[in-house]
């Protein structure tokens, strides 16, 4: 793998983890979409916060997961809702899986990139906010619900 295509991949990692780290944001502050994308893409992309280099992110995959998530978040939260177990509606999980739920969601809707990619994408983003959880395999198993539903040709 050249070293061009491994910074682009660890762009678009990092265009995800923003992303979710965005939606959370916007629903915990109350921020609109417009808000929280500017402040993104000028504080934190590639930001040094003392000696500490935030990564570089794709603006434009963090502005289509973004926009559509917003967009079709009441799609996304359905197919959560299909993917979880009947107790347990998107309103009642942590936060922070509702929103990497919603940014999953609009990428596995947009068509951009393949199911499996997406899949294991995010559920590399839960394993950075839950490093010692069981979490990643929950998510793992929420967003093959949601990957099948959303395009089942693909399987």
């Amino acid at each position: 793998m050249s070293a061009n295509t491994k910074d682009k991949r660890q762009m678009k990692s990092a265009s995800r983890l923003y992303a979710v780290q965005a939606l959370f944001q916007m629903e915990h502050s109350g921020q609109t979409v417009d808000a929280v994308r500017d402040e993104f893409e000028t504080h934190r992309f590639g930001a040094d916060y003392d000696g500490d280099e935030m990564a570089e992110g794709d603006v434009n995959l963090f502005r289509r997961v973004l926009d559509t998530a917003v967009n079709l978040q009441a799609r996304i939260d359905q197919m959560t809702d299909r993917a979880l177990v009947a107790k347990w509606p998107i309103d009642r999980i942590d936060p922070t899986l509702r929103a990497l739920f919603r940014a999953a969601g609009a990428e596995l809707l947009d068509d951009k990139a393949p199911p499996k990619v997406v899949i294991t994408e995010y559920v590399d983003v839960a394993k950075a906010f839950f490093p010692e959880g069981r979490e990643p395999k929950f998510v793992n198993a929420v967003l093959d619900h949601m990957a099948r539903e959303a395009k089942p040709e693909a399987f």
